[in-house]
């Protein structure tokens, strides 16, 4: 995906999320996608989820930041942090979130609600989702990968 933005001229930056280390952010700071500056790790010091929602101030200040020193910036994205897939995040800190469920490791996570073989259950997920998105990609083969930042791109960037 973050090339993606590139090619696109997007300006973004990250602010990750995670209980005592920040070791999601020095993983993409290493990464050669997305240069080291525009990534900020949280170290939460409790539950992830407490300070998207709850508490939102940390991550309030690492987006605050970024924007001062990389200013202007068109997006920031926050993780969530942690596997709760009910969790919601503060208005106070976003204007949009949508959850990506990594069934890399199996399938358990979108069985979760009743789905059989993930892929090959699109309508099932639609069911699910009420009509909203759903966005079936492949990053190891790019399959979808278009459609996320297309999704993006017009419902956060107001872009045509």
């Amino acid at each position: 995906m973050l090339p993606l933005f590139a090619a696109r001229g997007t300006s973004l930056a990250i602010v990750t999320n995670d209980l005592v280390t920040r070791e999601d952010a020095e993983r993409l700071q290493r990464s050669g996608l997305i240069p080291p500056e525009r990534v900020v790790g949280v170290e939460a010091g409790a539950c992830p989820h407490t300070v998207i929602r709850e508490d939102p101030t940390l991550n309030i200040e690492a987006a605050d930041l970024l924007e001062e020193q990389l200013r202007p910036l068109d997006l920031i994205l926050i993780e969530s942090g942690g596997d709760n897939l009910a969790s919601t995040f503060s208005l106070d800190l976003v204007d949009y979130w949508l959850f990506v469920i990594d069934v890399s490791g199996g399938g358990d996570i979108s069985a979760q609600a009743g789905a059989r073989n993930h892929p090959g259950r699109p309508a099932h997920h639609q069911q699910v989702r009420a009509g909203r998105p759903v966005l079936v990609t492949n990053c190891r083969t790019g399959e979808g990968l278009d459609r996320v930042a297309d999704h993006l791109a017009h419902d956060v960037l107001m872009e045509g």
